[in-house]
């Protein structure tokens, strides 16, 4: 599967039509960015059923920073429109994958509950 580009335009229906996207947010002078997209690129063709997106946030600052990015590149993980990852830094291409299948095999029910309790205790 091609690798998606993502804007403030396509962003939100690119979250909430998908169970499973992974971002990464990225800028065109950013050294280790450049290093990753190979990897990125790669693990979209591996995966085909999860949605890779890029940000470029040169381009898309005000995504940028809804999600508070301070370092580049950055993963993000929705899976079921729920922010399951989020962290800094480039990923070797069997550190990625490792990653994709621990987020996969995530139990989406427990983390829908824990969701729901922590919002009842706030209220």
């Amino acid at each position: 599967m091609a690798v998606l580009e993502l804007n403030e335009e396509n962003f939100e229906d690119t979250i909430l039509s998908n169970d499973f996207v992974v971002l990464d947010f990225w800028a065109p002078w950013c050294g280790p960015c450049r290093g990753f997209a190979p990897v990125f690129e790669a693990a979209s063709e591996k995966h085909s059923d999860i949605v890779f997106a890029k940000i470029n946030t040169e381009e898309q600052q005000a995504l940028a920073a809804h999600f508070q990015i301070r370092s580049i590149p950055t993963l993000m993980i929705f899976r079921e429109k729920v922010i399951i990852y989020s962290q800094a830094g480039a990923l070797p291409a069997g550190a990625f994958d490792e990653l994709l299948g621990k987020a996969r095999e995530l139990d989406m029910a427990k983390v829908h509950e824990e969701i729901a309790k922590e919002s009842q205790s706030e209220a």
